[in-house]
């Protein structure tokens, strides 16, 4: 099957796929502060034009965003996401964290604790939500709506209404939102000068000679849902969801670490074990600005190392917290 039908059948298939199958529905957290701060029934805020991007932030202005749930307006959808800022004038790093198949905002930033461990660094950190009726991200080249497009326009917004260096802007995820975050490595045309991934990389395939990016992966080799030695998802699936699925052939993680490395140039591999039940693959020489780095969770689950249990979801590494490694090498990664 080719890449592009591959892709499509993917869509097709984590578009149906019931709630209770999701990737990542980590228990649902009690409203913290910053969502009871957030307004009743906010008011959909304009996409920027283009001309935005293209400015400096105003950086000696108030800030135009305020922290809680937001909205947009992105190609006629009115898009939601959540919003966490540092302290301080900036300007400061962004980071967007997506959520997986069946999952939500507000379960991603609870799960990943990106929203929480971000701001305290000095990063404003964007949660968006799915579109209304979307089980999960659309990637770039599949029918939907157009997702990358809104991660874009999300990124044009928080610079025109915050204090951001545009140079310094991430993305992460768990499971489809990995994937999605990577797939924004090629359809960002270079935007983004980091990524991390959780649970998904094999999922969106890289394009020829991406701009040199900092890619963190994480993954365990006991994953039900995106298998770690590759081959159809959801291998415990029945019925209509099994047909689907086995449309569907995903390569092996530790080759698609290989193909996004070969991509940007990389080479020199080497496996180390940081810790035990942990295994890093990473690649001595890459071009100036390309980091490529896999941890592979012996026996870890589809689940975001560190974070809380979700027994369902297969075990969760205790002595790896992929929060702080990826919050790290964001830390280090040049601004573009």
């Amino acid at each position: 099957m080719g890449r592009g039908a591959i892709v499509l059948a993917l869509a097709a298939l984590l578009a149906t796929v019931p709630a209770a199958a999701g990737c990542t529905a980590a228990p649902q957290p009690a409203p913290s502060r910053q969502h009871q701060r957030s307004p009743a029934s906010p008011q959909p805020e304009q996409t920027p034009s283009a001309q935005a991007r293209g400015r400096a932030s105003e950086c000696s202005a108030a800030p135009a965003l305020k922290a809680g749930r937001r909205t947009m307006t992105h190609d006629g959808l009115r898009r939601t996401f959540l919003l966490a800022v540092p302290k301080g004038k900036g300007p400061h790093p962004v980071l967007l964290d997506l959520h997986g198949l069946g999952s939500d905002a507000a379960q991603e930033s609870f799960y990943s604790r990106l929203a929480v461990e971000g701001p305290r660094r000095g990063y404003v950190v964007a949660t968006p939500q799915a579109a209304d009726g979307r089980m999960g991200w659309t990637l770039p080249g599949t029918s939907g709506p157009d997702d990358a497009g809104f991660l874009a326009a999300l990124l044009d917004r928080l610079e025109s209404g915050l204090c951001v260096d545009r140079g310094r802007a991430f993305a992460a995820g768990m499971s489809y939102g990995a994937a999605m975050s990577a797939a924004l490595i090629c359809a960002l045309d270079g935007r983004l000068a980091g990524v991390g991934a959780v649970g998904g990389l094999s999922v969106a395939r890289p394009c020829d000679r991406p701009l040199p990016t900092t890619l963190l992966a994480f993954h365990g080799t006991a994953d039900r849902a995106v298998p770690y030695r590759g081959g159809h998802p959801f291998p415990d699936a029945t019925g209509a969801l099994r047909a689907l699925a086995d449309l569907v052939v995903l390569p092996p993680v530790e080759r698609a670490a290989d193909d996004w490395a070969r991509a940007f140039g990389c080479s020199g591999r080497a496996t180390t074990r940081p810790a035990t039940g942990v295994r890093l693959r990473t690649w001595a020489s890459c071009p100036a600005g390309a980091t490529v780095r896999l941890y592979t969770l012996d026996g870890g689950g589809h689940t975001w190392p560190g974070s809380v249990e979700v027994p369902r979801l297969g075990a969760t590494a205790r002595n790896l917290d992929a929060t702080a490694l990826i919050l790290d090498a964001f830390d280090r990664t040049p601004a573009r």
